[in-house]
């Protein structure tokens, strides 16, 4: 036995493999250790286990569905589910011993701070697999029960999020509430209003006749985009990072606050229905359902495919793992649905899931590797975080070389030594992490980790303030910090200096000829002769002009590069759009912060603090006398108060230019279109904007046509 788990632990070295490998090396490492067989234990007291395997599932539904903080992987639960399952159906006597499982098979997400809501019509979960075999059991079931040889199904994918119906009385929405039980959910209305994709009204055509009453079934989710937005700002303010799009998502939709709710982006995608009145005003299958959806405005399913056999759908489910490493929003799997409702109806539901659809699962890909180092980054805020050096390894398409420790605390919980072997996994897909430690290679010379008392950089003492778990450099003028935060100022999510990279700004600081924003706009040619690469005349003039061109970047591009704490990109635009001039903004007090409801009471004490503080007054008295006048929306411009939607690719500028010229202009970039979209601006190989801005009966523009509303000669 030794020598095969041996064998096993070698073959896992530098190599990807599924995670049922893994998990069975633990489980065959631990029942070796022991010096016994689980299977045996098992066997002689199934009761015991039962009840050990009930308590961790209630220990794990109450972290997943109400704190949205869980602790192992979807898929551990599945598994941790599908024993209990498995034992529960095995030994009736030991359940009657035990009595009724406490595990419910939804789960329930309510939570105290919410009023409960009943809806209309049950909302159950999915029946859930990982293997090919048990899709196409679930087909061989369908043709049984239904009688016929050829079924038709739907392809979606399985958004990861939060559950929600919202209900639409008349058009009108009136309710949006979580599964909860799947009997009665939380109501979430006061802050599923911030949601900028949820529409507010169903876009019902003159004429036709809308149901008086539709619960609509969906989720709620976020963006990789936010999500790395979100996870940055917290890690350079000395916050742990989110561990997940899907526990994000869940949280910031149950928060207390809705401000803070407004400060993150949600979206929501719908693909189910609930109650509806009349009946009548159902659509006859699921592709026709998602069609509806899409005529009413509501964000729906766009890449989804209608097959009929159970090889086009195995082909289908396929091709999309293939393609969700490269979607923008976070997936786990992929539903197959039969499609004509009828049938439906014929096969109904369990207490748990609809007996026509499935959900197949993708199993998370793990990797081991060996830890050569631990390295620590200064952050532009002194927050010292320390990230894996790992032996290259191939992991979900990508060579990986680093992970996140989060921080001091993560390391010595783990005790993560050099020269471990560890498991990395891509959490949520996004951030490659350590997951787990394969203690039975450790070197025994090895010791436990210290994590450093002196910042890597400046050699100053580092300190930790009071409720945070992050160590900061306490050197204000630490060189590590100015380069962050000149880099950050600099960067295309903020005043845009092309040609001032990371390395030219590296060494500007080393040689002493910037000490803070300000010095940017004070340089020369004769300031580059020493740096790599700009020596040359032209490279030195084309930096320059850049830098110069920058004193007119929008308002909100010199609040979001002034790394306040809490202030990110979107906050920074509704400062400006509220404030406009950045004098302005720089004047006003935190009560008037608070009160504009932008931004949280955290934040707004963040940024009267920042403004107060006699250094920023003296840089921006010295960006005013260096000629720095940040530009301001024009709300007499020609685009003033128009919503403007942009699909596909442009040739005169990028998406992000053309936003900014819109913006200038007065005009307002939304992300979806609506009824309320004043034209849809269309470039090549456009999405499926295109098809609902047509049913919408919203004008569209090309790309000649918006330049010449621009009044811009186009160009980046």
């Amino acid at each position: 036995m030794n020598s095969v788990l041996q064998r096993l632990s070698a073959a896992l070295r530098h190599r990807v493999v599924p995670v049922t490998v893994l998990v069975f090396l633990s489980v065959a490492l631990a029942t070796s250790a022991a010096g016994g067989s689980n299977e045996a234990a098992v066997a002689a007291d199934p009761a015991a286990r039962i009840r050990q395997l009930r308590e961790e599932v209630a220990h794990h539904d109450e972290l997943y569905h109400r704190q949205a903080q869980p602790e192992i992987s979807d898929y551990d639960y599945d598994q941790l589910k599908a024993e209990l399952s498995a034992l529960e159906k095995q030994n009736p006597d030991a359940v009657a011993k035990l009595g009724r499982s406490p595990v419910r098979p939804v789960g329930d997400d309510r939570t105290a701070g919410f009023a409960s809501y009943r809806h209309r019509e049950r909302m159950l979960s999915l029946e859930k697999t990982y293997s090919e075999a048990d899709l196409r059991a679930f087909h061989a079931r369908l043709v049984r029960q239904l009688g016929r040889g050829k079924l038709e199904y739907v392809i979606e994918p399985k958004f990861d999020g939060l559950a929600i119906s919202v209900t639409y009385d008349h058009g009108r929405l009136v309710r949006v509430a979580t599964r909860g039980n799947g009997v009665e959910g939380d109501d979430v209305t006061a802050n599923a209003l911030t949601i900028r994709s949820l529409p507010h009204t169903l876009e019902i055509r003159d004429g036709a006749a809308g149901p008086a009453t539709v619960e609509v079934r969906g989720e709620c989710y976020m963006s990789f985009a936010e999500f790395r937005r979100i996870n940055e700002e917290r890690i350079e303010q000395g916050e742990p990072g989110f561990s997940s799009p899907r526990n994000l998502a869940a949280g910031t939709l149950k928060s207390l606050d809705p401000t803070e709710v407004g400060r993150r982006r949600l979206d929501v995608v719908f693909y189910g229905l609930g109650a509806i009145d009349p009946v009548s005003a159902a659509p006859a299958s699921q592709s026709a359902l998602l069609a509806q959806f899409r005529a009413w405005g509501l964000p729906t399913v766009e890449d989804f495919k209608v097959v009929d056999s159970i090889e086009t759908a195995w082909t289908a489910v396929q091709e999309f793992g293939r393609r969700r490493p490269d979607l923008p929003y976070p997936t786990d799997g992929a539903v197959v649905k039969l499609n004509p409702v009828d049938e439906q109806r014929e096969l109904g539901a369990t207490d748990e899931a609809p007996r026509w659809a499935i959900a197949y699962k993708f199993a998370p890909e793990r990797a081991t590797t060996r830890l050569k180092a631990i390295t620590l980054q200064v952050g532009r805020t002194g927050v010292i975080t320390p990230v894996a050096e790992l032996e290259p390894v191939r992991l979900g398409g990508a060579t990986i070389a680093r992970a996140t420790l989060h921080n001091a605390a993560e390391i010595s919980r783990r005790d993560l030594r050099i020269g471990d072997f560890v498991v990395i996994e891509r959490t949520g897909e996004v951030i490659p992490a350590i997951v787990g430690i394969d203690h039975s290679h450790r070197d025994p010379a090895s010791t436990p980790y210290v994590f450093p008392a002196i910042c890597p950089d400046c050699g100053r003492p580092l300190a930790r303030r009071e409720g945070e778990v992050a160590w900061r450099c306490t050197n204000a003028a630490c060189p590590a910090q100015l380069k962050r935060r000149l880099q950050h100022f600099a960067s295309a999510e903020c005043v845009g200096i092309k040609g001032l990279g990371d390395a030219t700004i590296a060494a500007l600081v080393d040689q002493g000829r910037v000490h803070g924003i300000a010095d940017l706009y004070r340089l020369n040619r004769g300031d580059f002769t020493a740096v790599p690469g700009r020596d040359g005349a032209k490279s030195s003039e084309t930096v320059l002009a850049a830098i110069a061109a920058s004193k007119r970047a929008d308002t909100w591009r010199f609040v979001s590069g002034f790394g306040i704490p809490g202030v990110g990109t979107r906050a920074a635009r509704a400062l400006a759009a509220r404030f406009g001039a950045l004098d302005r903004l720089a004047s006003v007090d935190e009560t008037a912060l608070k009160n504009t409801n932008v931004i949280g009471a955290d934040t707004a004490r963040a940024v009267a603090q920042f403004f107060r503080d006699p250094a920023q007054v003296q840089m921006l008295a010295d960006l005013k006398s260096l000629g720095v006048m940040p530009r301001t929306a024009d709300t007499n411009g020609r685009l003033a108060g128009k919503v403007i939607v942009l699909t596909g690719s442009f040739e005169k500028f990028t998406r992000s230019h053309a936003t900014e010229l819109i913006e200038a202009a007065g005009g307002h970039v939304a992300e979806d279109v609506s009824r309320h979209t004043a034209f849809l601006a269309v470039g090549t190989n456009p999405g499926a904007k295109l098809g609902r801005a047509q049913a919408l009966d919203v004008p569209v523009i090309d790309e000649a046509k918006l330049l010449e509303l621009l009044g811009a000669a186009g160009g980046e």
